[in-house]
Formats: C-alpha cells, sequence, structure tokens
C-alpha cells in the first residue's frame, strides 16, 4: 500500500515539477520580450525565478517518493 501511495505521490510531484518549468520558460520569454514593458518583463523574470524554486522543489520529492517506492 505504501508503494502505491508514493507512486501516486511521484508522478504528482512530476506533474507539478513540469508545469512549474513550463511556467518558467513563458516567463523568462516575456521576461526577454523587447515589446513587453520593463515593468511586465521585471515582473515576469520574479516570476521565472519563483517558479525555478518550485520546480526544483517538486523535482525534489519526486525524486523522494520515486526511491520511496522502489523499496
Amino acid at each position: 500500500m505504501e508503494t502505491v501511495k508514493n507512486t501516486v505521490n511521484y508522478v504528482a510531484e512530476s506533474i507539478q515539477g513540469t508545469g512549474a518549468e513550463a511556467s518558467k520558460e513563458a516567463n523568462k520569454q516575456t521576461a526577454k520580450d523587447s515589446n513587453a514593458s520593463l515593468g511586465t518583463r521585471a515582473n515576469a523574470a520574479v516570476d521565472a525565478l519563483g517558479d525555478k524554486k518550485d520546480e526544483h522543489a517538486h523535482n525534489t520529492k519526486a525524486d523522494v517518493h520515486k526511491e520511496a517506492a522502489k523499496h
């Protein structure tokens, strides 16, 4: 039962990590967009940093659950 729980948690964290990565990339593109206002670009850069942190956290949790499911 614990293996199933860890597998489900692994999948959930992996999906959330992928979502954070996609958001990070979109924000990076907005931050580089010379047609966007300076405020929009600055906000996108800050958001990209937050997304990077979230991505790392979710991927780390996914790895923990993946290892736990093996045992």
